[in-house]
C-alpha cells in the first residue's frame, strides 16, 4: 500500500522547501517505503486529513494518520522492522530527540531569518498574506525589518555549527558510516536554504557544506532532485538574456 504524504507546497508544485517535510520525504525513501505526495499549501493545512494537525508533514498508511517528522520516523521504524533503520535503538532515538532540539535552537532561528523574504516570495497570494501576519506577529517587526539582520548573523551562525564540523572528520554522516534520521532532520534545515535562497549560508569547503552535498545524493539524488534557487536563478537570467 502507498503511504500519502502531504507535502508543502509554494506558488509551484516545484517549490518544496519545508524542512520537515524534507525529513519525512527522506524518511521514507530511507525505509525504501512507496509514497505519493499531496502538494499542500500553507492556507491548505487545516483541510488535511479532517484538521488532523495544524502544521506538516502528515502521512497516511492505510488507516494510520500521523502528524509530526519526529513521530513519523518514530512510526515507520515501528511499523517496517524490517527495512532499513532510522534509529539505532533507544540510544539513537535519543540521539534523534537531542539533535532535533538542537536543530530547532540552533539552526532554524537564523535559517528562518536568512529565507525570510526569498520565501514570501514563493508562495501563492492567500498563503504569502497568512506567512506574512504570522511571522511579523511572532517577530514583532515587518519581514523587511527582520531580514535586515542576516548579513550580521552570519558569522555567528557559522561559529555555531563548530560542533557538527568537528564531528564529520571523524565520520562521513551524523548517523555514523550511513545516515540516520538525525541526518534528515539537519539536512532538512539545509535544504530549506538551497531550495529558497541564493544567499551563501556555508562555505563551499565548510565540511557542512561537503556532508550536505553527500545527502543530496542519497536516495538516487532525491534532495538534488528538487530546484535550487541558485539553479532557478540561472535559468531566469538565461531567459532574460
Amino acid at each position: 500500500m502507498t503511504v500519502i504524504l502531504y507535502d508543502l507546497v509554494g506558488s509551484s508544485e516545484d517549490v518544496r522547501f519545508s524542512p520537515h517535510c524534507w525529513k519525512t520525504r527522506m524518511s521514507l525513501a530511507h525505509k525504501g517505503l512507496e509514497y505519493q505526495t499531496v502538494p499542500t499549501t500553507f492556507v491548505g493545512v487545516p483541510q488535511v486529513e479532517n484538521g488532523a494537525s495544524r502544521t506538516i508533514p502528515v502521512i497516511r498508511d492505510g488507516e494510520r494518520v500521523i502528524a509530526d517528522s519526529f513521530a513519523i520516523a518514530l512510526y515507520l521504524d515501528e511499523a517496517y522492522p524490517d527495512r532499513p533503520a532510522l534509529f539505532d535503538g533507544d540510544g539513537g532515538r535519543s540521539m534523534g530527540r537531542f539533535i532535533e532540539r538542537w536543530s530547532q535552537l540552533t539552526l532554524h532561528p537564523y535559517i528562518g531569518v536568512a529565507t525570510l523574504m526569498e520565501e514570501v516570495g514563493l508562495l501563492e497570494p492567500a498563503s504569502a498574506a497568512y506567512f506574512r501576519k504570522s511571522r511579523e506577529a511572532k517577530f514583532g517587526r515587518t519581514l523587511e525589518d527582520v531580514a535586515k539582520d542576516r548579513d550580521a548573523r552570519l558569522a555567528a551562525f557559522r561559529s555555531a555549527l563548530e560542533p557538527l564540523r568537528s564531528m564529520l572528520t571523524y565520520q562521513p554522516f551524523i548517523g555514523g558510516s550511513s545516515p540516520l534520521f538525525p541526518d534528515y532532520i539537519v539536512f532538512g534545515a539545509f535544504q530549506w536554504v538551497r531550495t529558497t535562497t541564493t544567499f551563501q549560508v556555508l562555505e563551499k569547503d565548510d565540511p557542512v557544506s561537503v556532508w550536505f552535498e553527500r545527502c543530496l545524493d542519497l536516495h538516487g539524488g532525491l534532495g538534488r532532485s528538487a530546484p535550487s534557487a541558485l539553479g532557478m536563478a540561472a535559468v531566469g537570467e538565461n531567459i532574460g538574456a
